[in-house]
């Protein structure tokens, strides 16, 4: 039995193509979104519909075994890694996100200063910034010419 399979067994799901698939791709492209999540089953399954992925994705997410974030302004992107209370950076220029483990402490991370009291289990932090590719790009290159002048 594949680690898919078990997983979807523990949460009692039926283990289907198009779940294995989605989990798969999810696992080889963290912080896919829905259309990407569609042309890589595809790719595989040509069979499977738009609808059936997007149904998967929800019951993967119900079921904690996908979870789906949706940075500000952005399109909503799902990851694989659920096992852990981790936060993310995005670029504000392309978009691209990286998870970020957590900084201080355990889980959740930070404190509020209110609870107003709720049981608080988690915190969801996003770092905005220039990915490498966007800042490089950014940074305008000094001139050869302008190095050697004071």
């Amino acid at each position: 039995m594949s680690d898919f399979e078990a997983q979807l067994r523990a949460v009692s799901l039926r283990v289907t193509r198009p779940r294995l698939a989605v989990l798969a791709a999810l696992r080889d492209h963290p912080h896919a979104g829905t259309d990407a999540v569609i042309a890589l089953v595809r790719a595989d399954h040509p069979t499977v519909s738009h609808q059936a992925v997007y149904d998967v994705l929800r019951v993967l997410t119900d079921a904690g075994l996908v979870r789906r974030i949706q940075p500000a302004g952005a399109t909503a992107r799902y990851e694989s890694r659920v096992a852990d209370n981790h936060h993310h950076v995005v670029c504000r220029s392309c978009g691209a996100i990286a998870d970020v483990d957590c900084a201080v402490g355990h889980a959740p991370c930070l404190t509020a200063s209110g609870d107003h009291g709720f049981v608080v289990d988690e915190a969801e932090v996003v770092y905005w910034g220039s990915c490498p590719d966007c800042a490089t790009e950014r940074t305008p290159q000094r001139s050869a010419s302008s190095e050697g002048s004071t």
